[in-house]
């Protein structure tokens, strides 16, 4: 059978020739000519059954590309075109240096850069990673000295830019700050250390992360987001990479509840907080007040004093995994006022007790006690302004009645007591 061609890269050239073209498609062993239009190309490799290596010979317009074999020439109808291209011209290498390992991407700057098919170090191919037609970006090969940069196109081989290999320090990292942070990634990490010019990249770990500043001793970066862990945090450039230094990924405080619920709204009660990820707190917000006095005793505890408020407050912890926010459990507080009494009716009873009295006040809802003299008497809380209580027994004379709330105690009012 004659050989089959059913592609060519690229499709264009230079009217000059020259241009390295790889042929598709079958029948090629054996192959004895490879032509565009009447002409035959140069340089011919048959790599495969299925592929041909060559370099187009001059030529214009556009053109039939046959290959001839044992059983005959193709007859496909697959064209090269001839046109003027202008050639590429190379304005800069960044970076113009690096090690001698290679492996570093350089990225290339020019014009007419489109369809690069060859960048070489000297005389060593690079691996092309982009291409536009203003712009490449290829991974340097290893190499020793200063070298010439080319980049080949169809249209043919630019100018050459200078790069040089050199013996570049390996990047050393001595401390980062903050050491942690939250799970969700976003916040700012300075890295510290010597000869980290230029560099590359940063890992946490296997995810790369955004380099914001970088100089000689320092490089400040926007942490990636990562599941709770300890990961390695590395920094690659030219002179290869770092050392690693721990980072810790710290989940978002989450807060149960809290006890008591209720305190007086002048604050400084101590509030114990239960939850989950509270070891690392460093603030506790009472609404949008802050409270004093943090005290953690275990990852699931702290404690800390109210501040001053009103109302009813959502209790919230800081740590480096963020702020705790709305969840299962209870973490709301109670500001209370407190409690006053006003009037009893009536404010005589016998020394025997039983005697309903009215006690007439306010913030009187979250009663918890009601003495006669320091004597617990029982008691039904009505509204906000209405308590009844069931005096106790007591020996003749007047006693002072106080109630209690978690806002503390109430003013005291005279009750006295008849002889039985």
């Amino acid at each position: 059978m004659a050989p089959v061609v059913t592609s060519v890269s690229p499709t264009q050239g230079n009217p000059a020739g020259g241009t390295p073209v790889t042929i598709n498609g079958s029948g090629f062993t054996g192959a004895s000519a490879v032509r565009f239009g009447p002409n035959l190309a140069t340089n011919v490799v048959i790599v495969s059954d299925t592929q041909i290596t060559a370099r187009t010979p001059p030529g214009s317009g556009t053109v039939r590309i046959t290959v001839t074999g044992p059983m005959g020439t193709s007859t496909q109808n697959v064209f090269f075109s001839y046109t003027t291209v202008a050639a590429p011209v190379l304005t800069a290498l960044s970076p113009s240096s690096g090690p001698t390992s290679g492996g570093n991407t350089v990225t290339i700057t020019g014009t007419n850069l489109t369809g690069a098919t060859q960048v070489l170090f000297g005389p060593t191919p690079a691996t092309i990673l982009t291409n536009t037609p203003t712009q490449i970006t290829a991974t340097a090969p290893p190499g020793t000295g200063t070298v010439n940069v080319t980049v080949t196109t169809p249209a043919g081989t630019s100018n050459s830019v200078p790069y040089t290999y050199a013996a570049v320090p390996a990047p050393t990292i001595t401390s980062l700050s903050p050491t942690n942070g939250p799970t969700t990634g976003g916040n700012t990490v300075t890295i510290t250390g010597t000869n980290l010019t230029g560099a590359i990249q940063v890992l946490f770990g296997a995810t790369p992360a955004t380099i914001l500043t970088s100089t000689p001793t320092q490089i400040t970066v926007t942490a990636p987001a990562g599941p709770p862990s300890v990961v390695n945090v590395t920094v690659t450039t030219p002179g290869g990479i770092s050392n690693p230094l721990s980072y810790i990924y710290v989940a978002a405080p989450i807060v149960i509840g809290v006890s008591p619920q209720f305190g007086p709204d002048t604050g400084g009660n101590s509030v114990t907080i239960t939850g989950s990820n509270l070891a690392l707190a460093s603030a506790v917000n009472f609404g949008p007040n802050p409270a004093t006095g943090l005290t953690v005793i275990s990852d699931n505890q702290l404690t800390a004093t109210a501040p001053p408020g009103t109302g009813t407050v959502v209790v919230t912890v800081t740590t480096p995994g963020g702020t705790s926010t709305l969840g299962p459990g209870n973490p709301y507080y109670t500001y209370l006022g407190a409690p006053v009494i006003n009037t009893l009716i009536p404010d005589t009873g016998s020394s025997l007790g039983g005697d309903s009295v009215t006690i007439n006040g306010a913030n009187l809802t979250y009663t918890d006690s009601v003495t006669f003299g320091g004597t617990p008497a029982s008691f039904s809380v009505l509204s906000d302004t209405l308590a009844v209580a069931t005096a106790p027994a007591h020996a003749a004379g007047t006693v002072g009645v106080q109630l209690h709330t978690p806002a503390g105690n109430s003013n005291t009012l005279p009750f006295t007591y008849d002889p039985a």
